[in-house]
């Protein structure tokens, strides 16, 4: 395989460095990186030859400098946030390269047909890293449920993830730049719902705060009570007695799914994909971003309902 360079936006994000290692990973090369922070000295660990820019103009200049030389970048893998992701995506078609988005790929349903277009107009195509469609448990989860396909599950999912004050001061708290605890949070659990019991017929939200969500979902082969925190006071006892910030549980049918481990090398399986031509795509990606722009936009009801049991411990 041809040796692939890359081009990085969102470098000092939490999740860059999987995608840096993922670039690596598959034998490929990071030239350029952008971040208006400077603490990026993970890129050391991987690219420590990587062009790195701190100013969007100039990054653009350099991109377009690469470009006329004949080195145009082959992909632009994307960790800006949320709200950026379109134009970042547009950014890398209009510039002859491939996009890698992370999730969510745009906050608003209506901005898929427009990348669609820009698809269309240049040739490139735009990818978005669904990594829980590659975790075993899940694809085993899969396979079992399409095994019954006529039978309905009763699902229960609780995420929570702790953070600390700075997490509502960041743009993570402001729900016009990341979508809110159900989109930054919560996407690719519903990405993952909706590719293992099928479309969402109809959602209900019990509780939407900027530090929790919670709500019902009724797919086409499941019931869904869902809840994501980012609030160490939602852990279980036991998570906070043993000083553990994160608590994730699947149950189907009452019976627990393995989901605590698996998750390393989950980017560089999607990057592989991708460079093998098989990559998940803008279509792919559209059921999750239409199911978070609707919590988004759903009144919270309050405790009516089949609601998450954690929805009544909340004060």
């Amino acid at each position: 395989m041809d040796i692939k360079t890359f081009a990085l936006i969102g470098a000092a994000g939490f999740v860059a460095p999987r995608h840096m290692r993922a670039i690596k990973d598959t034998g490929n090369r990071l030239v350029a990186a952008l971040d208006p922070n400077d603490s990026v000295g993970v890129i050391d660990s991987y690219f420590p030859t990587a062009d790195f820019f701190t100013e969007f103009e100039r990054f653009d200049r350099h991109i377009d400098k690469l470009r006329r030389r004949g080195n145009a970048v082959d992909y632009v893998s994307i960790c800006s946030p949320n709200y950026l992701h379109d134009a970042h995506m547009r950014f890398a078609l209009r510039n002859g390269a491939n996009a890698i988005c992370e999730k969510p790929l745009v906050l608003n349903p209506w901005n898929i047909d427009g990348l669609h277009e820009i698809e269309a107009e240049t040739g490139a195509r735009i990818y978005n890293i669904l990594q829980l469609r590659l975790h075993p448990s899940i694809v085993a989860l899969r396979e079992a449920a399409q095994a019954v396909a006529d039978r309905l599950h009763d699902v229960e999912i609780t995420y929570i993830t702790s953070r600390g004050n700075w997490y509502q001061r960041s743009w993570k708290g402001q729900v016009e730049k990341s979508g809110g605890i159900a989109t930054n949070i919560g996407v690719h659990f519903f990405d993952m719902l909706t590719w293992v019991f099928g479309p969402v017929r109809y959602s209900s939200v019990h509780l939407n705060r900027p530090d929790c969500a919670a709500g019902h979902l009724e797919l086409a082969g499941a019931h869904v009570r869902w809840f994501l925190s980012v609030n160490a006071d939602h852990l279980p006892v036991k998570q906070r007695v043993q000083d553990r910030r994160t608590y994730r549980a699947i149950t189907v049918d009452g019976a627990a799914v393995e989901f605590s481990t698996g998750f390393t090398d989950l980017h560089t399986q999607s990057y592989q994909q991708i460079l093998e031509g098989r990559g998940f795509g803008i279509d792919d990606a559209r059921q999750a971003v239409e199911t978070v722009y609707h919590i988004r936009n759903t009144a919270p009801q309050g405790l009516q309902g089949d609601y998450h049991p954690l929805c009544a411990q909340i004060r």
